[in-house]
C-alpha cells in the first residue's frame, strides 16, 4: 500500500475496447467460405430436383396406365397408350385408334388423323431431364376386361441414369421398381 492511498496501490484502468463491423480480411474469408459451401450444394441440389422430376412423372404415368384401363371399360371403347421418342424430348399419349394415327409435337400436343381421338397427352421436353422410354410402341386396352395387349415394360429415367420401371401385366395391373445397373435406386422404391 501506498502512503495515502486508502485502498492500496493504483491500477491503470483500462478502457473496453469494442469493435464494430468486420475488417476486410474477415469479410473476404467469410465471404470464400460461403461460396465454397454455395458450389459444393449446387451438384446435390440438382440431384435433388432431377430424382424429384423423375418420381413425379413416373407417379403420373402409373396413374394413366391405371385410368386408361378403367376409361376404356367405362366408356365401352378400346383405348391406347402410345409412346413417342424425338430430338427434343419424349411423350405418351392416350387415344383411341391405331398407334399411327397420332404423332406427339414439340409443343407438348398430340395430332391424331383418321378418325383417332387423342384424349390425353403428356409431353416430357428435353429441359425436364427426363425421358420415357418403353420395349412396345403402343399398349391396348380391351374394353370388356381391361386387359392390357401386349404387355409392357416402361422406363422414366433421369440424366443421372437412376430410373423407375413400370412393368404392366396382361390383366393391365402395373408393378413399379428401380434398376439399380448403372446408378443406384431411387429412394422409396423398391429395387428391381
Amino acid at each position: 500500500m501506498l502512503p495515502g492511498s486508502p485502498t492500496g496501490p493504483s491500477r491503470p484502468r483500462s478502457t473496453p475496447h469494442s469493435t464494430h463491423g468486420f475488417s476486410l480480411i474477415e469479410l473476404c474469408i467469410t465471404t470464400t467460405v460461403a461460396v465454397l459451401l454455395v458450389a459444393s450444394a449446387v451438384p446435390s441440389l440438382q440431384g435433388l430436383l432431377d430424382r424429384q422430376r423423375l418420381q413425379g412423372a413416373a407417379a403420373r404415368l402409373a396413374t394413366d396406365v391405371q385410368q386408361v384401363r378403367t376409361d376404356a371399360v367405362a366408356r365401352n371403347d378400346a383405348l391406347r397408350l402410345s409412346f413417342y421418342s424425338a430430338a427434343w424430348g419424349s411423350c405418351w399419349v392416350v387415344h383411341t385408334g391405331l398407334r399411327e394415327q397420332c404423332s406427339c409435337r414439340e409443343t407438348g400436343a398430340a395430332q391424331c388423323t383418321g378418325g383417332a381421338k387423342q384424349l390425353k397427352t403428356v409431353a416430357l421436353a428435353a429441359e425436364d431431364r427426363v425421358a420415357v422410354r418403353a420395349n412396345v410402341a403402343s399398349i391396348l386396352f380391351d374394353p370388356l376386361h381391361g386387359t392390357a395387349t401386349p404387355t409392357g415394360t416402361l422406363e422414366l429415367v433421369s440424366p443421372n441414369a437412376q430410373a423407375i420401371r413400370h412393368v404392366v401385366n396382361v390383366m393391365g395391373r402395373v408393378r413399379t421398381c428401380s434398376p439399380a445397373a448403372s446408378a443406384p435406386a431411387v429412394a422409396g422404391v423398391r429395387p428391381c
